[in-house]
């Protein structure tokens, strides 16, 4: 089977609304989404993974894991301190192989929950690799996977098990979990790896490796010995003690498939603030400020885009025309393409909820 293209999504017109996927998502729909029955109602987190159109529940043991073949969609329930009504940010998370229809289903459908619950989330798009620290704030360990869910351990037998080498890295505020390439050179000694195997584990320990690392590797490990219930068999290797049990493993000098890590830099020098309108009868995307911006440039009828280098704000203004609203993030999406930049977090917020993060661009 021929690997997909990394990121395909990134080259299309996002303008999906009255395109024919957005035909297929209706139809799949069936004019309701049983998936919804329940969402917002606990304070909490919710995921689903979009499946040929649909979605499904994901199962809860499994939150933190992300495969780079799928789009998700994540629902946060809260309650700010002091106050009673639930608030929610609901993201929609783009794995790296994910292909356009399972993209523009997330969106479409984020969309879909958003109105289910009465347009009161702030809607955020996430790009695999370059997630926001809100989204990263959920999840004590950030775990990426290869292939799609069907890979997952739960679908196969032991014997099948495809031998994969996770990487541990990062300090006290987050450590990030993801699959490298099964060789040697893999191992670097500032870091904690564990090659599973299926029956049997390893956790390779490099030799500088913080503490931080070294506790969610373990945590992972307590983890897994549980998915297999308990009979996963762990050995315990420090940087230098590896024996030819282990090195055996590995794939060195054969034809082993890269997880290719993404070389993004933010390139542009200065925050940018443009207004999206189609008041002219015809839509017109203009920028209107560089870095000085004031509350005084946003206007109630319209729409306007942030880009802040490292991260994207929508605002709706509340009379936005309906065409406007929807295409705000297409547009801010194909915007942040053209600025070699398509993998920054977008956030899309309504007028009157201003986060702290957006109101500090200006």
């Amino acid at each position: 089977m021929q690997k997909a293209k990394k990121y395909d999504w990134k080259d299309s017109n996002l303008a999906l609304f009255g395109s024919d996927l957005e035909r297929n998502v209706k139809k799949a729909s069936a004019e309701t989404e049983k998936a919804w029955k329940g969402a917002g109602l606990n304070v909490g987190l919710q995921i689903w993974r979009v499946v040929k159109f649909q979605i499904e529940a994901w199962p809860k043991e499994q939150y933190g894991e992300f495969y780079s073949g799928d789009s998700y969609i994540i629902l946060n329930t809260y309650i700010n301190p002091g106050e009673d009504d639930l608030e929610y940010d609901v993201h929609f998370w783009i794995g790296k192989y994910s292909t356009q229809d399972e993209y523009g289903t997330a969106a479409y459908k984020t969309v879909e929950l958003d109105t289910y619950l009465d347009d009161k989330p702030i809607q955020h798009r996430e790009v695999q690799g370059f997630e926001s620290e809100l989204f990263k704030s959920y999840f004590p360990v950030l775990e990426y996977l290869e292939g799609g869910a069907e890979s997952g351990f739960r679908h196969v037998t032991p014997e099948e098990y495809k031998p994969r080498l996770f990487h541990f890295h990062g300090d006290r505020r987050k450590v990030e979990v993801k699959q490298v390439p099964l060789r040697l050179s893999s191992l670097t000694g500032d870091d904690v790896f564990i090659l599973d195997l299926g029956r049997k584990a390893y956790k390779w320990t490099g030799a500088t490796a913080n503490k931080d690392e070294r506790f969610k590797a373990m945590q992972y490990v307590n983890d897994l010995k549980g998915r297999r219930n308990g009979r996963l068999k762990v050995e315990y290797i420090e940087e230098g003690d590896q024996d030819e049990e282990f090195v055996v493993n590995f794939k060195d000098g054969e034809d082993v498939e890269d997880v290719e890590e993404e070389e993004t830099s933010f390139q542009k020098s200065s925050q940018s603030l443009f207004k999206l309108s189609d008041e002219s009868g015809q839509m017109n995307f203009e920028k209107i400020a560089e870095t000085d911006f004031k509350t005084s440039m946003l206007d109630s009828n319209d729409v306007f885009i942030v880009d802040g280098l490292k991260e994207c704000f929508v605002w709706i203004g509340k009379d936005a025309s309906p065409m406007e609203r929807k295409q705000a993030m297409s547009y801010a999406h194909n915007y942040l393409v053209g600025a070699c930049n398509a993998f920054a977090p977008i956030t899309a917020i309504l007028e009157g909820k201003e986060t702290t993060a957006f109101r500090s661009f200006f």
